[in-house]
């Protein structure tokens, strides 16, 4: 085995929760390693926004700026790998990274984010963040008063169009089967006069992932240029699972009010513990991370 390298934290992801909880523990003066794969999950978004000082501002631009604030704390160390491998002992949790670095730490904070899974659409993919998108509040303003779809069926379908109906009069809901609504649920559909089309996308035209219209498998296309998915999801690392922590029934680790996984001392943040998924929440919730585990250090200390 490769020789280990102690830390007090060790944080799997370094993207905006990851780097929110290590400042927090970097400004108390804790020794925290900082494991980040390198893919944010919002890498193909042009801009982000709902985020005070950084509405529209590039998401890698934040990420940089915030990995510059964070290493200028000297307790606090990076690495660019990938952990792929966790295990705990009597001293805390022992963590692998795909180079074959072995790290040891007392406590570990999971904000690996999650996968979103694309569907097997002809341009979904190429799209995905820019005009085909999950969340009203990141992007809703941007995509206001266009031609817009939303991509799902039932509870969700409902939900996202009693948001998205108030940034646009042109709206359809594309249920990819029959539909599965409440008589209430249509008649409030019809009320607005919001379309349900109960068929499945073959394809999805655009220019540079700017959607110029959807096709239907039976070959019609349909007038859009902006729709919201609600695509399933998987965690980004099984490490936190295979550690013992359990999965709420969306598939997010489970935490407490103060991001603390079912299993002593492992903690979470970010995307893989909240619906919210947004830069604001990740950073909330993973400034909070951190201030919960430099209690929990201090208290033992």
């Amino acid at each position: 085995m490769a020789a280990r390298k102690n830390f007090e934290v060790i944080i799997i992801g370094g993207s905006y929760a990851g780097l929110s909880a290590a400042l927090a523990l970097g400004r108390s003066l804790k020794k925290v390693l900082i494991i980040d794969g390198g893919v944010r999950c919002n890498h193909q978004t042009p801009h982000a926004h709902n985020f005070i000082t950084q509405d529209g501002v590039e998401p890698g631009v934040i990420a940089a700026r915030a990995r510059k604030d964070v290493l200028a704390y000297n307790t606090v160390n990076l690495i660019d790998d990938l952990a792929v491998a966790g295990e705990a002992n009597e001293e805390g949790f022992i963590i692998t990274t795909k180079s074959g670095a072995v790290y040891q730490a007392k406590k570990l904070i999971c904000a690996s984010g999650i996968k979103d899974m694309m569907p097997d659409i002809k341009g979904f993919s190429d799209c995905w963040g820019i005009s085909v998108v999950h969340c009203p509040y990141c992007h809703g303003y941007e995509l206001r008063n266009q031609k817009t779809a939303i991509m799902a069926n039932g509870e969700k379908a409902f939900h996202l169009a009693t948001l998205v109906h108030n940034l646009t009069d042109d709206l359809m809901i594309i249920t990819g089967g029959v539909a599965d609504f409440s008589q209430d649920q249509v008649a409030s559909l019809d009320s607005k006069n919001i379309k349900i089309i109960e068929a499945e996308l073959s394809e999805i035209a655009h220019e540079n992932g700017h959607v110029k219209h959807a096709v239907l498998k039976d070959g019609q296309k349909l007038a859009v240029n902006a729709i919201y998915a609600a695509v399933p999801f998987t965690q980004n690392s099984d490490i936190a699972l295979t550690l013992g922590c359990e999965l709420t029934e969306s598939g997010l680790l489970k935490v407490n009010g103060f991001q603390a996984t079912n299993v002593k001392g492992i903690y979470a943040c970010g995307d893989n513990t909240a619906m919210m998924r947004s830069i604001a929440s990740a950073v909330y919730t993973g400034n909070l991370a951190g201030a919960m585990v430099n209690k929990a250090l201090t208290f033992r200390e």
